[in-house]
């Protein structure tokens, strides 16, 4: 049985990004999205403190990936 977070239906960076081919990107989301580091993400931390989400293209680590 695999964890996953419960926002992910919502989530612009799991939207955006799961269907990647960057392994930096593939990286996060089995690390945080889909694993044990889920309750450190910024991107959740962001929304709680600002009551907005993040930008989409706000990596689970806090980090901003530039296109």
């Amino acid at each position: 049985m695999s964890i996953e977070c419960d926002n992910l239906a919502k989530c612009g960076f799991f939207i955006k990004y799961q269907e990647t081919k960057n392994l930096a990107c593939k990286g996060f989301i089995n690390m945080y999205c889909k694993g044990n580091k889920m309750k450190d993400c910024k991107r959740l931390q962001y929304k709680m403190q600002h009551g907005t989400p993040p930008p989409d293209n706000m990596m689970p680590s806090g980090q901003i990936i530039n296109e």
